[in-house]
């Protein structure tokens, strides 16, 4: 039985050529709870690997409820996720585009802000209930001193600064990198990712994920969206 040390709810794609590409892309692919090969593109400005180094251990996903330390069983987990996502609708937006977050190369939807708010804030609430306070070691770790006054009271109530009107869904692809280099990957992986990604872009399920003794991430449990 595979040991876990946090759960999180995320969007990850579902099986299919979208999906493939953008476990490839970063190495590890959640579903299966594997490593995979990475592509090898021209004129891309360093290793994949070098490239994706910290994203790889969450494998491709949205964040909809960061990771947490659970107060109950995995099986109360996606008993509480089953209920919220029969009461909630699929989220369909526009597409996807690559952005650049202050360096951090992402996919970011197009067209549904405040349905992906709604979303999010409704998982939230919901799943508050089942996560263990934060230590202070946890806390330590989100460089409270780096965070706003509001996005400190966030943290301090709901355990991650970037929730509610902090909330912006993306789907990260790289490392924070130099600005010529985010912006020469950037084209490259555009014309690389072109043909699979998704229009519209739709979020049919939350995906329960938990992560291991190293680190990985893995997909537990999808709960369709059916509200």
């Amino acid at each position: 039985m595979q040991d876990f040390t946090r759960y999180a709810v995320y969007y990850a794609p579902q099986p299919g050529p979208f999906a493939d590409a953008m476990a490839a892309w970063l190495g590890w692919d959640v579903a299966a709870g594997r490593a995979v090969a990475q592509p090898q593109l021209p004129d891309l400005p360093g290793e994949v690997a070098e490239l994706t180094r910290s994203p790889r251990k969450y494998g491709f996903h949205g964040t909809i409820r960061a990771p947490f330390r659970p107060v109950v069983a995995e099986a109360d987990l996606i008993a509480a996720l089953d209920d919220l996502a029969a009461a909630q609708p699929p989220v369909r937006c526009e597409g996807l585009q690559i952005h650049d977050l202050h360096g951090f190369l992402a996919l970011m939807p197009q067209g549904c802000d405040t349905a992906l708010a709604d979303l999010a804030e409704a998982v939230m609430r919901a799943t508050d209930p089942l996560r263990a306070p934060l230590t202070q070691a946890e806390i330590a770790r989100r460089r409270p001193e780096s965070l706003t006054p509001r996005q400190r009271a966030l943290l301090d109530r709901w355990g991650y600064p970037f929730v509610m009107e902090e909330f912006r869904f993306h789907l990260t692809l790289t490392d924070q990198l130099p600005p010529a280099q985010a912006q020469a990957v950037a084209q490259v992986l555009r014309a690389h990712l072109d043909p699979v990604l998704p229009r519209p872009f739709v979020i049919n399920d939350l995906c329960l994920m938990a992560e291991d003794l190293e680190g990985r991430f893995h997909l537990r449990h999808r709960s369709t969206l059916s509200g």
